[in-house]
């Protein structure tokens, strides 16, 4: 019963922004935690960002600090990741998943996956 599905991805060039959406269903955004990890070709996974479900605290990964966003809207069910000033470094695919009540920022920890969204930064 738990989905999520990712959108938003696409090609721009550094600097510039884009919003990901990760709409969910089967479950309540203000309950389970929602993460948001990428991996790049030949990289491992990588946690980027998380929202707990229990207070909406948020969590960066240090190379994303200060350049991404991320919030939820709980009426619609979607967790939103804002991306500013966007580097080559960025480049992967990018995916929602479900953690506990609290993030934890490790993919191994995580239940439930979204097929994922292509992020490209690139002139």
């Amino acid at each position: 019963q738990v989905q999520l599905v990712e959108s938003g991805g696409g090609l721009v060039q550094p600097g510039g922004s884009l919003r990901l959406s990760c709409a969910v269903s089967g479950f309540t955004l203000d309950y389970y935690a929602i993460g948001w990890f990428r991996q790049a070709p030949g990289k491992e996974r990588e946690g980027v960002s998380c929202i707990s479900g229990s207070d909406g605290s948020t969590y960066y990964a240090d190379s994303v600090k200060g350049r991404f966003t991320i919030s939820r809207d709980n009426a619609e069910n979607t967790v939103y990741l804002q991306m500013n000033s966007l580097k080559s470094e960025d480049t992967a695919v990018y995916y929602c998943a479900t953690e506990g009540t609290l993030c934890v920022g490790d993919y191994t920890k995580a239940v439930d996956w979204g097929q994922g969204t292509q992020v490209t930064v690139s002139s």
